[in-house]
Order: C-alpha cells, then sequence, then structure tokens
C-alpha cells in the first residue's frame, strides 16, 4: 500500500487530532515520525514536521476533509 503525506504537524497533539478526525471519517492513517520527533528535540523541525499519511486511493477524499476543517494541506 503505498501512502500520501496529506498534512505535517510541528507537535504531536496536532498530529494525533488529525488522524483522528480521519479515521472518524473512516481513513486508513498513518502518522510517520512521532516518535523520532518525541525523542530528540528540534527534530520535528529538521525534518519538516510529523507527517500524516493516507493510502494514494484515498489521498483526495482525505485532502478535501482537512480542508474543510480548515486545515492546510499539502
Amino acid at each position: 500500500m503505498e501512502l500520501s503525506t496529506i498534512f505535517r504537524a510541528l507537535n504531536s497533539a496536532e498530529a494525533q487530532l488529525v488522524r483522528s478526525q480521519l479515521e472518524a471519517a473512516d481513513f486508513d492513517v498513518f502518522v510517520a515520525d512521532e516518535s523520532s520527533a518525541l525523542a530528540v528535540e528540534c527534530y520535528v523541525l529538521g525534518v519538516g514536521g510529523i507527517r500524516v499519511q493516507v493510502p494514494r486511493d484515498r489521498e483526495a477524499d482525505a485532502r478535501e476533509l482537512l480542508k474543510s476543517c480548515g486545515y492546510p494541506v499539502e
């Protein structure tokens, strides 16, 4: 399964909130780089944020959902 990054968060709380909203709408969601960002100070800035990802075939629908919630999407 190929994943697409649709959102980047600079903290774990925001990434988990977005994950929860997507899962509530029946999306499969993967949060990448969260553990590393929590383990190493300033790591999250160096890698460009904690990535929220969905399967590529659901990418457009997930982006539309996040846009409707007011989130900036990639």
